[in-house]
């Protein structure tokens, strides 16, 4: 379970990536960049939910101890 986490943390990273490629700062909330700032969002948000889940199951964890 933990390597599929850290494996979607590295997809949504490489997300971001891919889709800061697309962003024009010239009109940012037109055409392709608007779609590219759904998708950092969105993925921006997966890499959040997944370290809270590595954090809350490292504290299950050690409250089970």
């Amino acid at each position: 379970m933990k390597i599929l986490i850290y494996f979607l943390i590295v997809l949504a990273l490489g997300l971001i990536a891919y889709n800061a490629t697309f962003l024009d700062f010239q009109n940012t909330f037109s055409g392709d960049s608007k779609t590219a700032l759904i998708g950092i969002l969105a993925s921006s948000i997966v890499v959040v939910l997944m370290v809270i889940l590595l954090m809350s199951r490292a504290i299950s964890k050690k409250s089970g101890e």
